[in-house]
């Protein structure tokens, strides 16, 4: 995200900002001790944002003239997902294991676990971890991530996934995003095993990961650009909380990966105070 111009904290930007996105023109104002500022998504539109600011500035209308309807090219529906491309991948590779399991059934889910996972006489067999590492299957330390077992688990997972993927991604490029995602997919997995659980998975590793990233760039380096709502980080580690008693069984909650989470949020933690940190001595 890049900054393009410190605004007093008294002056009123709600016009301007309904401008910018009505000209589909992506942004985010910060407040900072010395005013708010304003940062601009795609360099692209430098251009455009500052004849924005410069009509409104001299008070002149803002709003694009409404043009007839027409439909829109695939190019540009596919626009924010090429913007995000690892982000994209994981969403999408999560949807095409979830479709799998539903046409091709366990034979899906016994070829991701973090395991081998076989029937044997009545009864499931489980490999270990080593020998399967040795043997190369080296995938299964991070494709449980990819494994989700109903719509509620897929939708929540995809939905935190997109909303903090987007932002690291957008701000820090591609490669601070896989790596991540790589190193929370592993750490939560090898967490959630450490327990002796081997039938689990889900995003949802990655995403605490992601929430404790973006939360700390956003808390120790607010010049970074990054942005989450207090009230929404309360709610995830209020939920991360609840997860872990008797309780969450009590009302349909059973069978959470708390390790995973908990594994995935610790990894989080530590890259985000690492890269914040690198941020405020750079600023």
């Amino acid at each position: 995200m890049y900054r393009v111009i410190l605004l007093p904290h008294d002056v009123d930007t709600r016009e301007l900002r309904r401008a910018l996105w009505a000209h589909r023109i992506g942004h985010r104002v910060t407040e900072e001790s010395d005013g708010q500022v304003l940062w601009l998504v795609d360099p692209e539109q430098h251009d455009a944002m500052l004849r924005l600011l410069e009509r409104w500035r001299q008070g002149k209308p803002l709003m694009p003239e409404q043009a007839p309807a027409t439909s829109r090219s695939p190019g540009e529906l596919l626009g924010p997902f090429r913007q995000v491309p690892v982000t994209s991948f994981a969403l999408a590779l999560c949807l095409a294991v979830f479709a799998a399991m539903g046409v091709l059934g366990d034979g899906v889910v016994a070829a991701l676990t973090i395991v081998p996972v076989v029937v044997a006489n009545g009864g499931l067999a489980f490999g270990n971890l080593g020998e399967a590492l040795a043997s190369g299957q080296v995938w299964r330390l991070l494709s449980p991530a990819f494994l989700h077992f109903g719509w509620m688990h897929l939708i929540f997972n995809m939905l935190w996934l997109w909303y903090f993927g987007r932002q690291v991604e957008a701000l820090q490029g591609s490669t601070r995003m896989l790596t991540l995602l790589l190193v929370a997919g592993v750490g939560a997995n090898l967490a959630q095993y450490a327990t002796g659980t081997v039938l689990f998975g889900g995003m949802s590793g990655v995403d605490f990961a992601l929430l404790a990233y973006v939360w700390l760039m956003s808390r120790r380096a607010p010049h970074s650009g990054f942005f989450v709502p207090q009230m929404l980080v309360v709610f995830m580690l209020g939920w991360l909380v609840f997860a872990m008693t008797d309780m969450a069984a009590m009302v349909g909650f059973g069978n959470v990966a708390n390790e995973a989470h908990l594994g995935g949020l610790v990894v989080g933690l530590a890259l985000g105070w690492y890269h914040s940190g690198r941020a405020r001595r750079q600023s």
